[in-house]
């Protein structure tokens, strides 16, 4: 709170320095590491990636200076940069620099999902031309490079991380240069230097608060100027949502690029019958957990693929059938005296899972006392995240939002497998997601479906998800987009393509606008 004071006290300055409030601690920035959504929000402000998409999903050019130029096998993939831009530190970015922050990242990077296995080489071919060699054909090449994740870092300033992470600083080429850092409060300046439009403020604070009423009643009180849904209870999203509608604030909301869905544990007695995982899905019912956790905010989600994604738009996952639920725990020996008990872990530090398990072991009461029984344990999410791949969680509340617009960045990263017997992972994503589960044939479709376009790619993708579908390790609950609150002394803010806010964009209005 000490943090919130300080920064609430430079809101009403002169300065007018905005402040940004958030849960959750950021503990490093280094871009070859850096996961969640609250550390690439910051990654965003302070980095620029090669290319960002127009709305309707073209390529626009930031750091590149043109669109890419793709020999006719597809693997051969000339990007050339822009000339004007400099790093935080004052060097120029180029060909070698762009370089230099790709191999890093492919040697270290702990995100494989992010490149996968396309990138063979990186060469430089000329002092701002830059040339990826590709192990093969990729269509969702022109999404990955809009991800911040591959945004480039000064070589000078990370001469001694080459082989290492560098959690605790950033110097890389965005509008804003980071100026200070801990985990809980970052201060982000303008960059004088920057190549395009400078940021439309002085400066932002970002800060992070402990918990939902904390930050609930800093917007309220005006000691923050925006707020980031992601970080407050349901009741208080909804309170803010009508606050917004009466417009007591200003409320914004960004492309639905987040999925929430349920992993579990394929490869271990009693989840490795399939019977049983497809009786847990069919004992959802997402409408109604879509109404009473969120208020109806959060949409029912029956796919992997978001909608608005080319592929998306499918529900192939079945609906909330108790009937058939029965069906099958009957025939796997249950019923009558005998429940299947399903241990399910939520994050306990965020707020919609728990909602979301009691209202799922509810429902599992109401239709499925006599067969079926969900058992409930909060857990802290990084230490869900790093016992997932060990196969800790029987069941587990999970979400998860593409490192760039693509279906590759939601399907790969849950399913791809480099070692598989029969129906279990042993080694790939699909192991280090927490399902261990895998099926003949489908990593060779993941491949074919990152090598065509159109009908074709979207047929392999209905493919994909009707195989998963039928191992039911996965179950989609629900898509959420991106919200935020600010005071009526900012104009409203805007979210970019991938589902970012666009920080350098927030402004105060003028007195004059105020009172209009």
């Amino acid at each position: 709170m000490a943090a919130l004071t300080q920064t609430g006290c430079q809101v009403s300055s002169t300065n007018q320095r905005i402040t940004v409030a958030s849960a959750g601690s950021i503990s490093s920035l280094d871009p070859a590491q850096v996961s969640t959504v609250h550390s690439l929000q910051l990654l965003s402000a302070i980095g620029d990636p090669l290319y960002s998409l127009n709305n309707d999903g073209s390529l626009q050019p930031r750091l590149a200076a043109s669109e890419p130029t793709i020999s006719a096998d597809g693997r051969l993939v000339t990007i050339p940069l822009r000339t004007d831009v400099r790093f935080h530190d004052g060097t120029r970015f180029d060909a070698k620099a762009m370089a230099f922050s790709l191999r890093r990242f492919l040697r270290i990077g702990t995100l494989s999902y992010v490149v996968g296995d396309r990138i063979k080489a990186v060469e430089v071919e000329a002092p701002h031309v830059l040339r990826l060699e590709l192990n093969r054909r990729s269509t969702s090449l022109e999404g990955l490079l809009t991800s911040i994740n591959l945004t480039p870092l000064s070589p000078r300033a990370y001469a001694k991380h080459k082989d290492s992470f560098l959690h605790d600083n950033f110097v890389g080429t965005g509008p804003y240069r980071l100026t200070k850092f801990n985990e809980k409060q970052q201060r982000l300046e303008p960059f004088d230097q920057y190549w395009g439009d400078p940021p439309k403020n002085p400066g932002l604070d970002l800060i992070s608060l402990s918990n939902s009423t904390a930050l609930f009643g800093a917007l309220r009180s005006g000691e923050v100027d925006v707020l980031l849904s992601a970080s407050i209870d349901e009741d208080q999203r909804h309170a803010l949502n009508q606050q917004a509608k009466r417009g007591d604030l200003h409320e914004s909301v960004g492309p639905a690029m987040e999925i929430g869905y349920i992993t579990l544990l394929s490869n271990t007695a009693p989840l490795s019958d399939q019977r049983l995982r497809q009786a847990i899905a069919l004992s959802l019912d997402r409408d109604e957990v879509s109404e009473r956790v969120s208020y109806g905010l959060r949409r029912p989600l029956r796919a992997l693929i978001p909608p608005s994604l080319p592929g998306g738009g499918v529900a192939p996952w079945p609906k909330h059938n108790p009937k058939d639920a029965k069906t099958l725990l009957r025939q796997s020996g249950y019923c009558e005296g005998t429940q299947l008990e399903v241990p399910l872990t939520f994050r306990s530090n965020v707020p919609a899972d728990k909602l979301l398990a009691l209202t799922w072991q509810a429902q599992v009461q109401r239709d499925l006392a006599d067969c079926m029984v969900l058992k409930l344990d909060g857990v802290e999410s990084t230490t869900v995240y790093r016992q997932l791949g060990e196969g800790a969680f029987k069941a587990v509340i999970l979400d998860w939002l593409g490192s760039y617009p693509d279906p590759e960045a939601y399907l790969n990263p849950l399913l791809s497998c480099s070692n598989a017997e029969g129906h279990v992972c042993l080694d790939g994503e699909a192991a280090i997601s927490g399902s261990f589960w895998s099926a003949p044939g489908l990593q060779n479709a993941l491949q074919e479906s990152d090598s065509v376009r159109g009908a074709p790619r979207a047929a392999i993708l209905n493919t994909i998800e009707e195989l998963t579908v039928n191992g039911a390790a996965y179950i989609p609950v629900w898509l959420e987009s991106p919200r935020s609150w600010s005071q009526r002394s900012l104009k409203p803010p805007l979210y970019n393509r991938s589902g970012f806010l666009r920080l350098a964009e927030l402004e105060r209005v003028s007195h004059k606008q105020e009172g209009n």
